[in-house]
């Protein structure tokens, strides 16, 4: 297990170095002068290249990139262009944000998706059974953004329930958490519907069923444990993606996390801080996949990584 876990960490170096690369050149061949949109453009052209040769933006390009990975090595991620502050203070400081959002998302994805799955699978092709899987697939189908208003308009606007944005209690974080889960719940409601569903086929479940056992114990008690499996890898990968995906939840919600922080840079083109919002919502999807990778070999003992 030691020996997979190394392997892993060391293939992710050269992913994490390709997709900061691939940012470099797109920042770089995207029009527009971040200094220019920093002071403005009634600044004159002379005080502009001045304070360009200041923040070494006239170096040539890879001169800056390597300088970018050498810094980045040492946990130094450059300064914002915009707020002149670090750009490590200031995705360390809103983490705690975009995780309270997908920690809050998981669950709900998760209370959701696994009781209509099992639900389906009981109910194989009967009324239960295409009402949750026509919910599970309107949650995949529909786009963050037109939940997130369609929810806004209901509960906040019409019905006054909620808070239409913001970040300021637990009663702010009810209706992103809502438009986070319900889309992701759709995967996990299908994922257990159709795991359960091949678990039940199995031998071991006939011979419960034989021996007099009712249908809840059999299912809870036997079935249920082994067709999870799948299902706890994916809710794995799903907080890493949730920690990573949550951009658009948290602009139209005015969410201060690291989703709005990247929108602002690139509306800024504040260079240091997308590449470090880019740099560390990678690394949160490799040491998702990784962490599921392990769970999974942790929850089967069949699985054997050497």
């Amino acid at each position: 297990m030691k020996r997979f876990i190394l392997k892993r960490l060391l293939i992710a170096v050269p992913v994490l170095i390709g997709i900061t690369f691939v940012i470099f050149i797109l920042l770089n061949v995207v029009p527009g002068d971040p200094v220019a949109l920093m002071m403005g453009e009634r600044m004159s052209p002379e005080i502009i290249e001045r304070v360009r040769h200041q923040m070494h933006l006239d170096d040539p390009w890879p001169v800056r990139y390597v300088r970018f990975l050498a810094g980045a090595v040492q946990g130094d991620l450059g300064e914002s262009y915009k707020l002149q502050r670090p750009v490590a203070d200031l995705i360390v400081g809103a983490f705690p944000v975009t995780l309270k959002l997908a920690l809050a998302a998981a669950l709900v994805a998760w209370l959701i998706g696994i009781p209509a799955g099992i639900l389906s699978a009981v109910k194989q092709y009967s009324l239960t059974d295409n009402f949750f899987m026509g919910l599970a697939l309107t949650g995949v189908s529909m786009p963050v953004f037109w939940t997130a208003l369609l929810f806004q308009y209901v509960f906040a606007l019409k019905l006054g329930w909620l808070p239409v944005a913001g970040f300021y209690s637990a009663k702010h974080l009810i209706m992103p958490a809502l438009v986070l889960g319900w889309s992701s719940s759709g995967l996990i409601a299908r994922l257990t519907r159709s795991s359960l569903l091949d678990v039940m086929r199995h031998d071991y479940i006939r011979t419960a069923r034989a021996k007099g056992l009712r249908n809840v114990p059999v299912i809870l008690r036997h079935a249920l444990k082994n067709a999870l499996l799948p299902v706890v890898t994916v809710m794995a990968l799903q907080i890493a993606f949730l920690l990573s995906g949550s951009v658009i939840t948290e602009s139209i919600f005015n969410i201060p996390g690291v989703g709005r922080i990247a929108v602002g840079a690139i509306q800024n083109r504040d260079m240091p801080l997308l590449q470090g919002a880019v740099l560390f919502t990678t690394v949160l999807v490799i040491l998702g996949n990784l962490a599921a990778d392990v769970l999974y070999g942790w929850l089967d003992p069949r699985i054997r990584y050497e």
